[in-house]
Parts: C-alpha cells; structure tokens; sequence
C-alpha cells in the first residue's frame, strides 16, 4: 500500500527500475517483458538472434542426428529415406510456424507450461501445466541421452573401424561411455557459462563443416558406383514385417527425432536480447536450415550408398553411416569423418543440457519439481547460471541411460522418448490457445496473421498427435519380443501417469500454475473480457486491495514469494 501523500509507481516506470537494478543482466526493454510475465530478470541476456538460432541448430546436429536415425529411414528404402525426409520436414515447419506466434507474444524459459496454464481453461490449466511441465522436462532430458548415447555408439564405432570390425563393445562399455560424456558435458555447461553464446556460432560452423565434407567426399568417393535418380527418388523397400506404407510413415522418425531441438529456443528466451523477436526467427531458421540442407543430405546419401541395404543396417562397425563412409571413402577417410561426425554429436549435447538446465530451473522456479526449493537457486559465481538444475539434468540422464544395459532395442526408447515427451508439450499449448484462449492471445512481433494462425495450428495439433503414436511403434514390426520392444510407451506413459497422479493427490493443494502477470495497458476489450470471463484475479479489471494497474494471474494462491514480480497495489 502507498503511505498518504504518495503515488504508486506506474507498471512501466516499475518495469524500468527492476532492469535498470541489474544492468549487468540485459536491457530495460526485454526486462519489462519479462515482467509482464511475472518473472524479475535473473538471467544474463548474452544470445544474439543468431546464437538462439544456433543453440537450436547446434542441438538439431543434423548429419550426426541423421546418422544416428539412419536404421530408423533405411528399411523404407531411398523413397523413405528422401520423401520420408522432406514430407516431415515440411508438417515440423508448420509445428515451429505456431511456436513462433507463441514465443513472439510471450518469450519465458518456461514458455510451454506457462502458455498452457495462461490459455486453458479455469478447470484445466493447472493440471495440464503440471503435465507440459514434466513431459517438457522429459523430453529434454531424454534429448540429451539420445544424443549421447548417439555419440557413446559414433565413439566406439571409430575404435571398431580402426580395429577392422574385430572388437565389439559391450553393453557396459557403451554405457560407460555414455556416462563419461554426460558427466563431461555437466562440467562444460558449469564453467562455459560466459561464452556459451559465442560457442553456438563456432558449433553452427562445424556442423556445416562436416555437412559440406559429406556431400563432396562420398560423390567423390562413389564417383562409379553412383545410383540413378530413379533409385534415390522412386525405389521403395520394407525391411521390416510391418506394411510398407506404415515403414515409410516410421522413416519419419528420423527427421522427427532430428528436427527437435527447436524449443530450446524458447527455453533460451530469458538470455536472449531482443526475445520477441530473437525466439521466433530463431525457431524458423533453425528448423528451415534442416529442412534444407536436410534433404540434401538425404539425397547424397541414397545416391552413394549400398543398394544392398541390409549390408548398411547390419555392418560390423555398428553403424550404418560409419558402412556408409567406409564404402565411399575407405578405412582412413572414414576415420576422420566418423570422428568429426562424434565431435559434433558432442557439441549437441552440451547444446541440449544448456536447454534442458534452463527448463528444469524454470520448473523448479514455480515450485513444481521435487525438491523445487534447492534447485531453484540462481550461480552467480559462475556466471548468473541455474547450477544446480544443470547437474540435476546430469543425474536423471545417467539414470535413464541405464536402459543401454538392457538392449539396444531398448536404448533406442532414449531416442523415442524425446519425441514423445516434447510433441505432447509442444501441442499442448498449442491446442490450448486455439480451443481456449484465442480471445486472450495478444500476438507479438512476429505474427502468421488471423487468417493463417487458426489453421496452423490445428494442422501442428493433428501432427504432433500423430507423432506420439508413430514413436510408439515396434520399428520392426508387430509382435516384439523383449529384446525388441520400443518401450518409449511404458516410459512416457509412466512419467505422464505420475505427474497426473501427483498432481491430483498432492500438488494441487499448493500448485496454481506459473506466477503470471499482465498489464491491462494494451488489452483489447475483447480480449479484456476474455480475462473476465475467466474469473482471473486482474488489477485495473478486477480491483484487488485497490486499484492495481497489473494483473496477477494465479497470484495470491499460495505462490507470493520473494522471487515472484508482485501485482501493484496503491
């Protein structure tokens, strides 16, 4: 309350003091964002448009994640592999096209929960916040032990082609592998903080590095042995026991899988300057720059590669790209792109563990992770970082790559896992501001327009839908047996299970969503009455305690803590 005599401070003029408090942070500008949000700027913005792209990117990884997804495209044949490729592509564009318009309008590390819980309705925004959260967290998470688990198989596949296929690594050895660079990736992502950004640039650089090698070294390489136009484009094979259509539909998964790192984006938006803008064109550069040199990629390769596809899929190296390789180039040449190829599948994962960090302490900031309370705390000896969130990422990912020990089938769960766990928190939001709370969405700077955003959206929903079942499948074919089950179903359905039934049993006693706040000044009167009919407490719509200028939004719940931008009160 203001004492008599005295006049409350205007949002805006708030706003400003709260930036210019922490200079060292970032500009006035994305801090009164932030905090229309909510949220006070902890945060140092050190990511240019072109490094969010880059994080984004650098995650994709493209040949690296293409080679590691290659045993899911190559049973389809060429025709899967390209148009598989292509197709996919296309409807992930579509999937980034309505990130942006949300990203745009409201930039926060937590932005899929906290679009969730801001456009649902009053009867399901907690729940299904609750839910985006965990699987967001998941996916992430998962993302990363793909990744690595990626690189623990790119690792070994160089000492198994150095040994000319005589050394075969064991479970334990992939595993142990896999942990080494978990571990190493944590300690990066701690000490890196301050140039962090200024690497995505030099991680963008390498990947086109080993992308252009590529594409020159295995034409050059199978300069006589090159297919025709009608293979790469026309031929059509099934090396699995399901139908061909549905093996064609499951070559998607490679470009699913490897175009999935583009909400990192938005979970870099509390360290990016100029975030209405940095987020979205740094979703659609990113996920176009796949799309392209994607399909290029894919082409060069059903145009070098072994017709006799099973030679590619069972080679003694482990790998099929390493077979690839080794067809084109030999032993030697092999050597070195199998090597940048894991060096680059490195750097993805450093990428991804930055995203999944700043996920998690966003999570944790709103008290809904275990032990929310110790994980909430910002490093600013090591440069303004969520520290402890970084490591805790490290632990649940060395937990979950313990499934390398049961089966490779069952490692490839890390792969499918990513892809369920982030399309369920990417559509969520999604389908919540079109069926819930259109009349609420105030679109940012970059805007696909009334005409086209509805559409878009839905056309991202049904998708994304459809891409949680096809992650699901047996790759093989029905009937699996243990060693060749997809267990990402009982592993998402598990965490997704628990998150609701946690929520229903205890965290709806204290979880009210995100502390969201938004000022009035702006608002359309639709949009104005949207927020009334709502029942939301609003300052200036609702009067609370006086005549606040802001809304709070879930506030005033059990969630006013010391962190939290308080709603202004005269």
């Amino acid at each position: 309350m203001s004492s008599q005599g005295e006049t409350s401070p205007k949002p805006e003029q708030r706003r400003r003091s709260e930036a210019a408090a922490h200079p060292e942070l970032g500009g006035a500008e994305d801090a009164a964002v932030l905090a229309k949000l909510g949220y006070k700027q902890e945060l140092r913005r050190n990511f240019t448009m072109i490094e969010v792209f880059g994080i984004a990117f650098s995650i994709m990884g493209l040949l690296p994640s293409i080679a590691s997804t290659l045993s899911y495209s190559i049973p389809a044949g060429p025709v899967g592999l390209v148009w598989g490729w292509f197709l996919a592509s296309g409807f992930i564009f579509i999937v980034g096209l309505a990130m942006a318009d949300l990203g745009s309008a409201m930039p926060t590390s937590g932005g899929l929960y906290w679009w969730t819980h801001f456009f649902a309705s009053p009867a399901t925004r907690n729940p299904l916040s609750f839910l985006v959260g965990y699987s967001n967290t998941l996916g992430l998470v998962g993302g990363l032990c793909s990744i690595d688990y990626g690189f623990s198989l790119m690792f070994l596949s160089v000492i198994v082609v150095a040994n000319d296929g005589n050394y075969t690594p064991s479970n334990g050895v992939i595993y142990a592998v896999f942990l080494g660079c978990v571990i190493c990736h944590g300690i990066l992502a701690s000490t890196l903080s301050k140039i962090m950004g200024k690497l995505q640039t030099v991680f963008v650089v390498m990947n086109f590095i080993l992308i252009v090698a590529t594409i020159i070294a295995l034409p050059v390489g199978r300069a006589m042995n090159r297919n025709s136009g009608s293979y790469i484009f026309a031929d059509t094979e099934n090396l699995t026991t399901w139908p061909t259509g549905w093996a064609f539909m499951l070559a998607w998964l490679s470009p699913i899988w490897t175009i999935g790192g583009f909400d990192s984006c938005v979970h870099m938006s509390e360290e990016a300057a100029n975030a209405t803008r940095a987020v979205p064109y740094g979703i659609l550069m990113a996920i176009g720059s796949c799309w392209l040199f994607g399909f290029i990629l894919v082409i060069v390769i059903a145009g070098c590669m072994d017709t006799n596809l099973s030679n590619i899929l069972a080679s003694p190296f482990g790998q099929p790209m390493a077979q690839i390789y080794y067809d084109a180039v030999g032993k030697q040449g092999t050597l070195g792109l199998m090597s940048l190829l894991f060096i680059v599948q490195f750097l993805m994962g450093l990428s991804i563990l930055v995203a999944a960090s700043r996920q998690s302490w966003a999570f944790s900031r709103d008290g809904a992770l275990p032990f929310s309370k110790f994980f909430r705390p910002i490093s600013k000896k090591f440069g303004y970082i969520p520290l402890r969130a970084i490591w805790g990422c490290v632990v649940l990912a060395a937990l979950l790559g313990l499934l390398a020990l049961i089966a490779p089938a069952a490692a490839q769960a890390l792969f499918s896992l990513a892809v369920a766990g982030n399309n369920l928190a990417w559509g969520t939001p999604i389908f919540a501001r079109i069926v819930w709370g259109q009349r609420k969405f105030k679109p940012g700077p970059f805007y696909t327009g009334d005409r086209l955003s509805i559409p878009i959206a839905w056309t991202a929903i049904i998708f994304l839908v459809f891409g949680i079942f096809l992650s699901m499948f047996p790759v093989g074919g029905p009937n699996p047996t243990p060693a060749t089950m997809n267990y990402t179903v009982v592993i998402n359905s598990s965490v997704w299970g628990f998150s609701l039934l946690y929520y229903y049993v205890d965290a709806r006693k204290w979880f009210t969503g995100p502390k969201i706040t938004i000022d009035t000044d702006g608002l359309t009167e639709e949009q104005a009455e949207a927020i009334r009919d709502e029942g939301l407490i609003v300052g200036g719509l609702n009067p609370v305690h006086g005549s606040g200028e802001e809304a709070t939004i879930g506030a005033g719940q059990g969630l006013g803590r010391d962190e939290k931008i308080a709603s202004v009160v005269s």
